[in-house]
C-alpha cells in the first residue's frame, strides 16, 4: 500500500512510521443525486477507510499515532471524548490489536439511541471510562489518570496532534494523486465536519503540500465545547509541519494562506450533539437519492452545509468535494471482548 507522505519525502521513513489499519485509497465518485443545479458535488468517502473495528477519518490518524505510542514506550492511551465517541472507540478497538491499552474520559452529551449503543460498545472493548462529565471536571482529573496509568500517551479528543493530522496530510496528497489520475476534477472546495479540528488542519497543510493550492477547504464547525478557530486550526497545522521538518522532511517553505480555509458554524445547531433540522433533512436526501449513510452529530450538519452553500452559490468556485468522515463499520469485534 501506498504511503504518499513517505513518497514525497522519503528522509521520513525512519523517522515517522505509519501502522497500516485501512485500504486506500479511498472511494471517489459525483453526488449527482444530490442536486443538479450549479458546480458539480463530488463525495470521497472515507467512512469506507478502516479493517474492521470503526472506519472513517478516526482511523487515518491512528494509522500514524499507535507506532508513535509505542515508539515512546507507552503502555496505554489516555484520551478524551463525549459519551458516544467514535474516536474512542476506534482508539480503543486498533490500540488493542497492537497490544496498548486505552483509558477514556468522557464528558456528558445528549443520549440517544446511538450514543446508548455507543457506550455499550465502548465498555465491551475493554477501554478504562472514566465518567468525567464536564470539560473543567475533566481537566482537574488529568494528573491523577495521568499516575494510575503509568505515564500514558495522552491525546486530545479526536487525536487532534501534530501527529495525529499527519493522518489528513497523507489523504489530501491522496486527493492530490486522485485527480493527477483523472478520477477527480481538481476541487475547487472540500468541505469537511469539524470536530476536534485534526483533519481539517490535515487538509490545509496537506493540499498545500500536493499543490492544491487553489483549493479551498471549508470546514463546517459542529462541536462547541473546543475551542476551533481559524487561528487554533491554522496553528495545528503549522505544528505539524514542524514536526515534519524536525523528523527530517526537506520542506521548502509552506504557505498556509488564510483564505483557502473558512471555518463556519451556521449549522452547529444548539451545540455539540444536538441534532438539527438542517441536518435531518439532509440525512433523509443521502440515504434516498445517494445511498450515503449520515449520522446527525457531525456528516449530517456537513451535508447540510454542503448543499446550502451550494444552492446559495457560495461555492461557485469549481467542483466541490465532500469527505465523508462516519465510521458506522462496527462489527462483532466492537461487542465482545
Amino acid at each position: 500500500m501506498t504511503t504518499y507522505l513517505h513518497e514525497r519525502f522519503p528522509e521520513l521513513r525512519r523517522t515517522l512510521h505509519r501502522v497500516y489499519l485501512g485500504d486506500g485509497p479511498t472511494p471517489v465518485r459525483p453526488l449527482s443525486g444530490l442536486t443538479t443545479a450549479g458546480p458539480a458535488l463530488w463525495i470521497k468517502d472515507d467512512g469506507a477507510y478502516g479493517n474492521g473495528g470503526w472506519g472513517g477519518n478516526k482511523v487515518r490518524k491512528l494509522e500514524w499515532l499507535l507506532p508513535e505510542a509505542k515508539r515512546l514506550g507507552r503502555q496505554t492511551i489516555l484520551t478524551f471524548g463525549g459519551l458516544g465517541t467514535n474516536w474512542g472507540l476506534a482508539t480503543a478497538l486498533y490500540a488493542r490489536d497492537v497490544g496498548l491499552r486505552t483509558a477514556l474520559a468522557l464528558i456528558d452529551q445528549p443520549v440517544d439511541e446511538h450514543v446508548a449503543a455507543q457506550l455499550t460498545r465502548l465498555r465491551a472493548s475493554g477501554a478504562d471510562i472514566y465518567l468525567t462529565h464536564s470539560k473543567s471536571r475533566t481537566v482537574a482529573a488529568v494528573p491523577f489518570l495521568y499516575a494510575r496509568h503509568r505515564r500514558p500517551y495522552v491525546l486530545p479528543a479526536g487525536g487532534s496532534s501534530p501527529v495525529g493530522v499527519l493522518g489528513y496530510v497523507e489523504a489530501a496528497l491522496e486527493i492530490a494523486a486522485q485527480v493527477q489520475e483523472g478520477l477527480l476534477p481538481a476541487p475547487g472546495s472540500v468541505v469537511v465536519a469539524v470536530g476536534s479540528g485534526g483533519t481539517v488542519a490535515g487538509l490545509h497543510l496537506g493540499l498545500a503540500l500536493a499543490g492544491l493550492n487553489t483549493t479551498r477547504v471549508i470546514g463546517v464547525v459542529v462541536n462547541d465545547t473546543l475551542r476551533l478557530s481559524h487561528r487554533s486550526i491554522t496553528s495545528l497545522a503549522r505544528r505539524a509541519a514542524r514536526l515534519l521538518h524536525k523528523r527530517g522532511a526537506r520542506l521548502t517553505d509552506v504557505t498556509l494562506a488564510a483564505e483557502r480555509l473558512l471555518l463556519l458554524r451556521d449549522w452547529l445547531g444548539q451545540g455539540y450533539g444536538h441534532p438539527t433540522a438542517q441536518g435531518t433533512a439532509a440525512l433523509q436526501l443521502a440515504h434516498e437519492t445517494e445511498g450515503l449513510e449520515l449520522e446527525p452529530v457531525y456528516t449530517a450538519k456537513a451535508v447540510a452545509a454542503l448543499l446550502d452553500l451550494h444552492t446559495g452559490g457560495r461555492i461557485s468556485d469549481g467542483p466541490a468535494l465532500y469527505l465523508h468522515t462516519n465510521g458506522p463499520r462496527c462489527q462483532a469485534s466492537c461487542e465482545t471482548d
